[in-house]
């Protein structure tokens, strides 16, 4: 059975489509850094890279430049603390704020963990053939979404459908 129903479903399952390309990508980095014997998670990359160019930062400064929700950033810091990859740290004027930084050993394991990003990089590239324009798609769709929300969207189409 060849059939493809979320292909078939178009724009209708955009959503499950970004999901299943995203699985897919994910499942194969996650393959490569197991093969090559690196205890690193692909949705730790962000956390590392923001953290590399921006020095130490408090869970809500990470959360709120990804864009991630605050729950889903301490789950991850605390995976990443835990292999010894994150320091974290009570902040000195606001207790309750915690302050991330990386760790001796991801400064260490850093130029290597590059490679292996760079190389996602130019793999990425290479299945959209270097067209960038996909991104200019996401652009509109995150601007629209953040103008009314999805949820308004959806909101207001069903109440359509009501009358």
């Amino acid at each position: 059975m060849n059939d493809d129903f979320i292909k078939e479903l178009g724009y209708k399952a955009l959503d499950s489509r970004f999901k299943r390309i995203s699985e897919k990508m994910a499942y194969s980095v996650k393959k490569l850094y197991k093969d090559l014997d690196y205890d690193i998670e692909p949705n730790w990359y962000l956390i590392f890279m923001i953290l590399r160019d921006k020095g130490e930062l408090s869970l809500v400064d990470i959360a709120e430049s990804l864009g991630y929700s605050h729950p889903s950033v301490v789950i991850t810091v605390k995976k990443m603390a835990a292999k010894d990859y994150l320091d974290v740290k009570k902040d000195d004027s606001d207790k309750r704020k915690q302050i991330v930084s990386l760790s001796s050993k991801a400064i260490r394991l850093m130029p290597e963990f590059e490679m292996l990003w760079n190389s996602c990089e130019a793999a990425i590239l290479n299945v959209i053939q270097e067209d960038l324009t996909i991104l200019n798609y996401l652009d509109g769709i995150e601007s629209a979404l953040e103008e009314t929300s999805f949820y308004n969207r959806f909101k207001q189409e069903y109440k359509k459908h009501l009358k």
